[in-house]
């Protein structure tokens, strides 16, 4: 009604005058509002960043986790009675190369948090001499596709020695997954469980170094030593039974099948023994 008597007052020529310097003015302001976007670097328009955390526009795939173990942890002091109750005894150290082993990568190498905590124990046999074991890992290896290393080796007296720390990530297993989770740290086709595992391996009898396979076996002590180690893993790292494995149920290469004869009651007699003397049989339970 307004607009009706609007137009009334004002003569036609004024009123096509009045349109045509409104739309002049619209007009002017479009092309001023494309000047300003095409001269502004931090308001024009941009193809939207790509995120390192997008795998599937980058091409590497999602970062996998291991779920909550339930374990509860323990203080040192617990820790270190423990030791004393069960008898752990001293250990050798007899380090590996720095060429055998490096650091657990927290990040990938495209920026992401991967999970880099010790959460796998991981059994192994050695197929040749503890002292030529130990001497392969002292041996500098700058090719990657030689490279190897345990946490910690059991020899046949049942002695424990130590190879690589614990914090360090050790070459026990290459192309691995525990189930499906798996680690993918230095390239989207290159993945390994080796950032959170640690590894430990039984020295094999002399009859049985070789491509055979079985032999006769690993001997008491060894595994009363193992249950220990592993007992005080678990405790430490807050490891659930059930993240006991053995390097043929993680290889993915196909050629790896060790410990070739591994007698996992054995290993239960003497582990649930030392739990008990420790007070932590939370850790041998299945959850």
């Amino acid at each position: 009604m307004i607009f009706k008597k609007l137009s009334k007052l004002i003569p036609k020529q004024s009123r096509l005058i009045i349109l045509i310097t409104a739309v002049s003015w619209i007009v002017l302001g479009l092309l001023a509002y494309r000047w300003i976007n095409a001269n502004n670097p931090k308001q024009s328009r941009q193809e939207p960043e790509i995120k390192k955390d997008e795998p599937n526009v980058i091409g590497w795939p999602a970062v996998q986790t291991l779920s909550l173990s339930g374990v509860s942890q323990i203080s040192k002091e617990q820790l270190l009675l423990c030791k004393k109750e069960i008898n752990f005894g001293n250990e050798k150290f007899r380090l590996a190369d720095k060429s055998n082993y490096g650091e657990r990568n927290e990040k990938d190498q495209i920026g992401r948090d991967i999970p880099h905590n010790p959460e796998l124990i991981v059994l192994h046999e050695t197929v040749m001499s503890a002292d030529e074991t130990i001497k392969l890992f002292q041996t500098p290896h700058p090719n990657d596709n030689d490279q190897g290393s345990y946490h910690a080796l059991v020899d046949r007296s049942g002695s424990i020695i130590r190879t690589v720390p614990d914090e360090n990530r050790a070459y026990g297993a290459g192309y691995s997954r525990f189930g499906d989770f798996t680690v993918y740290s230095k390239s989207k086709d290159n993945f390994s469980i080796n950032n959170v595992a640690l590894h430990i391996s039984l020295e094999t009898p002399a009859h049985g170094r070789s491509d055979t396979a079985s032999h006769s076996g690993y001997t008491k002590e060894q595994y009363n030593a193992l249950a220990k180690q592993v007992l005080l893993w678990q405790a430490e790292y807050r490891i659930p039974v059930f993240r006991i494995t053995t390097h043929a149920n993680v290889d993915r290469s196909h050629s790896r099948y060790d410990p070739r004869v591994f007698r996992w009651d054995v290993f239960d007699h003497y582990h649930r023994q030392h739990a008990k003397t420790c007070g932590l049989d939370h850790l041998i339970l299945q959850t």
